[in-house]
């Protein structure tokens, strides 16, 4: 859900539901990182509601794109992260000897 004004779309809070300090903590350093946003950060209403508020303010793009963004942004850093540390299991599953598991009599 956005709460923010309609004549200026540079300026959004969005209400994340079923989400936490893991999501949330990893948008707001993905969004920090683009030129185009003045301030961005998030909070939790209380502890035991499973939802993030983020609050987006940037320069003049819309809130809601540079938010977009920042979300295929963090996509790709994951997927980027997942397959070095598959090939990083690959490599060292390929690096060990293998052990002969027959048993000699």
């Amino acid at each position: 859900m956005e709460h923010g004004s309609f004549s200026d779309h540079s300026k959004s809070t969005f209400s994340l539901s079923d989400e936490d300090h893991t999501l949330a903590n990893s948008i707001r350093f993905t969004l920090n990182q683009d030129p185009r946003v003045a301030f961005c950060g998030y909070s939790i209403p209380h502890p035991s509601d499973a939802r993030v508020n983020i609050r987006v303010q940037t320069t003049g793009d819309s809130a809601r794109e540079v938010l977009k963004d920042a979300c295929q942004d963090l996509m790709l850093m994951c997927q980027h992260v997942r397959s070095t540390f598959d090939k990083a299991v690959v490599d060292y599953k390929m690096s060990k000897p293998v052990k002969d598991m027959s048993i000699e009599k």
